[in-house]
């Protein structure tokens, strides 16, 4: 029997508790479109999807992304599907639909069976560090550990390079690389010129990884770093558009990367991240997912699905608490692991 589906979506702005430094500049605020999708058949049952773009980052953050999310909400509920194809430039928009479908079908935030799903286990997470001034990054690098992160990831490239460094220093002086995970992320802020020489300076402090060392969209210069850097390279942003199963092939295979970072909102909501990991499994690339600063509902979306995958690395999921104004759900984090209290079942709207 066909289902008769309804869709309401409700914009909402999320308002940071601080300031979030990237260096793309800092985020003070952030939209999101959440679709509460019902049926005339299931009273009382609901799905919640978000759909949440980044300003100047976003494939689809474009004029008339309200005008396609309308579009393609008014297609599912004629069709009952969500057009994959259709949406694959619009990859927060398919994460939105992905989500609320499923979450309509599990009937509870427990999306998938999975252990985590059922709050017996956690997801090891890295501890974010924020770009700052000197004394407040080292200030979140101590309450990170103190707070029983084994995985720390430094966001650098906005302060002086040397007072970057000294910060990674401090920690390797007081942890080795077996006790503490070091992670960068550099956002793109590195000239292809300095980036080798960067890249040396930091090999010495025994990094896991840095992510996107210069920006997107060089691929013959990222290649030959992936090649030769002494620091496993991380791609983000460079996967940002790549939609098409073609796409994602012609990529990882001319620049070859060790790693690739998944964020579902970004990078092709799941079905299109799942094909990232396909394609990064077969090439031997590692790979780990990301929220990309969504609120608790896309977060726990995120998690649930990372959970299904039997994946080690610790992952990208510890942006739950930046928001004044959050979706209230059971997600919280405790000794460096993302947990779930599954008895909370419902949301307030």
């Amino acid at each position: 029997m066909a289902m008769h589906y309804h869709i309401e979506i409700r914009p909402k702005t999320l308002y940071f508790k601080k300031p979030a430094g990237t260096s793309r500049g800092t985020y003070t605020e952030r939209k999101s479109w959440y679709i509460y999708l019902t049926a005339e058949e299931t009273p009382g049952r609901q799905g919640i999807g978000e759909c949440a773009p980044l300003p100047k980052l976003s494939c689809d953050d474009v004029p008339g992304y309200e005008e396609v999310l309308a579009k393609a909400c008014q297609n599912f509920t004629r069709t009952g599907r969500i057009d994959v194809d259709g949406l694959r430039d619009y990859p927060s928009i398919l994460f939105g639909l992905e989500t609320a479908f499923r979450h309509f079908e599990a009937g509870s935030f427990a999306l998938w069976n999975t252990p985590f799903s059922h709050g017996e286990v956690g997801i090891p997470i890295n501890g974010l560090i924020w770009m700052g001034s000197y004394e407040e990054m080292l200030g979140q690098v101590t309450d990170k550990i103190e707070s029983g992160f084994r995985c720390i990831k430094l966001k650098i490239g906005a302060i002086d390079f040397d007072k970057e460094l000294e910060i990674l220093r401090i920690i390797r002086k007081q942890f080795s690389s077996d006790e503490i995970e070091l992670r960068v992320d550099a956002n793109g802020a590195f000239s292809p010129n300095e980036a080798m020489r960067k890249l040396n300076c930091l090999a010495k402090l025994d990094l896991h990884s840095i992510e996107q060392p210069i920006r997107a969209g060089q691929w013959e210069d990222m290649a030959l770093l992936a090649a030769s850097s002494p620091v496993p390279i991380a791609l983000d942003e460079e996967l940002i558009g790549y939609n098409t199963p073609e796409k994602k092939k012609e990529l990882l295979s001319f620049i070859n990367p060790q790693y690739i970072i998944l964020k579902p909102s970004l990078h092709g909501g799941l079905y299109g991240c799942s094909e990232w990991i396909k394609e990064a499994q077969d090439r031997q690339i590692g790979w780990w997912i990301t929220s990309a600063l969504e609120s608790n509902v896309g977060l726990n979306a995120i998690a649930q699905w990372c959970a299904t995958f039997d994946n080690p690395l610790p992952q990208g999921l510890g942006t739950g608490g930046l928001f004044t104004n959050n979706i209230d759900l059971p997600l919280s984090i405790n000794n460096g692991q993302l947990i779930i209290d599954n008895g909370q079942q419902t949301i307030d709207k």
